[in-house]
């Protein structure tokens, strides 16, 4: 699908913008016309890796998308235009085959792909908050989720949803848990200033590469709203056990490529998994230019050197 064609994917609705693939609403404010024309600045410099990789000539390998293309939002359109890998529709010629759709819940019948083909994402069918705390707590030997009916004290809320940004922090026990919502541990994620702190990270083949300091205000730790992002490696934010545990988890998760978000609790000082995605977008809007362009680079290296078959 062209680029003319990405005003398709949003509709109005009652005073928000309505993502059509997975339900997010996002509101129609100030904030939003920043962010858009702060991602069109990094847009115009990834464009320019487009277009200069059209000039030199493509070389293998070639990638395909099913059962959706990604937009230039996404993390992957950047990276495979900086790395040198062409873009085709024809799956069955594609040297890497990417499953690549928005949903929760997804159906990941491989399509007709050529001998040798490299598959990304095929096994990753759920990203559900449940999937992702069973996953975590494999990987990690502890517990995220909680039984909202026999937990007593502050919990977290979320919709199982991909992209939902819905959490909110009750006080358990609960008499009736609400349908369609998972419960978990409450991490207390506070730094100084006031601010909430997420480790998104970044995987190659399930492998992290770099990790998105993300920082927003206490009283808006769920929202996707960052007053500040930092570049970082996998080696500063975590330990060689805790890089263990998101490799373990990536694993059981099936999540060749993506991003995973990672909490570190100030009191017990445990690091806890609580989401994951499989279209991951990025890099957050709240990030430098420079950063930007640097974190790009790093995927496209890895992606060339994890995913890109040898040459024949």
């Amino acid at each position: 699908m062209t680029d003319r064609l990405w005003l398709t994917d949003f509709k109005y609705d009652d005073g928000a913008i309505l993502a059509k693939k997975t339900g997010a609403r996002i509101p129609l404010t100030l904030s939003l016309a920043n962010d858009v024309f702060t991602w069109l600045t990094f847009y115009v410099a990834a464009q320019s890796w487009r277009i200069w990789r059209r000039v030199e000539g493509h070389k293998l390998p070639t990638i395909a998308f099913y059962p959706d293309k990604p937009r230039p939002w996404y993390f992957i359109w950047p990276v495979m235009h900086v790395s040198g890998t062409k873009l085709i529709d024809d799956i069955s010629k594609a040297d890497i085959v990417m499953q690549f759709d928005d949903c929760t819940e997804t159906n990941n019948e491989v399509p007709a792909v050529k001998e040798g083909a490299r598959l990304v994402n095929f096994d990753c069918h759920d990203v559900s908050k449940s999937k992702v705390a069973a996953a975590f707590e494999t990987a990690a030997g502890y517990n995220l989720s909680v039984d909202p009916t026999t937990f007593t004290g502050r919990m977290v809320e979320k919709s199982e949803l991909n992209a939902a940004h819905d959490g909110r922090v009750l006080e358990g026990p609960l008499s009736e848990p609400v349908p369609g919502k998972t419960y978990q541990v409450l991490v207390d994620n506070e730094i100084e200033g006031g601010l909430v702190e997420d480790l998104r990270c970044c995987l190659v083949n399930g492998s992290p590469v770099v990790v998105f300091r993300k920082r927003r205000p206490l009283d808006r730790r769920f929202l996707n709203e960052n007053v500040e992002v930092l570049l970082d490696e996998p080696r500063n934010c975590y330990s060689e056990e805790e890089i263990s545990v998101i490799e373990r988890f990536a694993k059981e998760m099936r999540l060749d490529w993506g991003g995973v978000d990672c909490l570190r609790d100030r009191n017990s000082g445990r690091l806890y998994i609580v989401d994951a995605n499989k279209t991951d977008m990025g890099p957050p809007v709240a990030l430098k230019l420079s950063s930007k362009l640097r974190a790009t680079r790093r995927m496209a290296q890895a992606f060339g050197t994890r995913f890109a078959p040898k040459k024949r």
